[in-house]
C-alpha cells in the first residue's frame, strides 16, 4: 500500500525550460517528478532524490550542491478515485511536498518505461498550462515567480 505523502520535483534548466514527462497508465497526463514516501519516516529530499533518479535516470548526488531544492510549499488533494484502489482503504487524501531541480542544459533523460512513455522540455509556462494537475502547475509557475 502507498503512503499519502509523497513529493513533486520540478525540474528546470537555466533557459527556463521545464521537463515533463507523460504517464505510462494515462494518455496525455503530463507531469513532473512525483512518488510517494517508502516509510513514513523517510526523509523528503531522499524520496525526492529516489523518484527523480527512478522516473528520469537523473542522479541529483552527481549534480552541483543545492541543485536540488525544498520549495518549502506543500498542498493536501484529494486523491483521484481511479488510484484510491493502491493505498489502504478508507484514504483518500494526500500530503504533497514541492521540490525544485536545477540541472544542466545537457542534461540527458532516460525515462522508466512502465511509469512513463515521453518526455519534453517546455518553457515554463507552456508546461504549467499543460500539466494535467492544477497544483502541478502553480508548482512550476511558484518555482518561477520566486527567481
Amino acid at each position: 500500500m502507498k503512503i499519502p505523502i509523497s513529493v513533486l520535483v520540478v525540474i528546470y534548466k537555466s533557459n527556463g525550460e521545464v521537463l515533463l514527462i507523460e504517464r505510462a497508465d494515462k494518455a496525455n497526463f503530463w507531469q513532473s517528478v512525483t512518488g510517494s514516501v517508502d516509510s513514513l519516516d523517510e526523509d523528503l529530499r531522499i524520496a525526492a532524490e529516489r523518484e527523480v533518479l527512478e522516473e528520469t535516470g537523473i542522479d541529483v548526488d552527481a549534480l552541483p550542491v543545492g541543485s536540488l531544492q525544498d520549495m518549502h510549499h506543500q498542498i493536501e488533494y484529494e486523491i483521484y478515485p481511479q488510484w484510491r484502489h493502491r493505498y489502504a482503504p478508507g484514504v483518500t487524501r494526500n500530503t504533497e511536498h514541492w521540490f525544485s531541480l536545477l540541472v544542466p542544459d545537457d542534461t540527458q533523460v532516460h525515462l522508466a518505461p512502465r511509469e512513463h512513455v515521453a518526455y519534453q522540455w517546455l518553457a515554463f509556462t507552456d508546461a504549467a498550462s499543460k500539466c494535467f494537475s492544477r497544483s502541478n502547475g502553480e508548482a512550476i509557475l511558484q518555482l518561477f515567480s520566486a527567481r
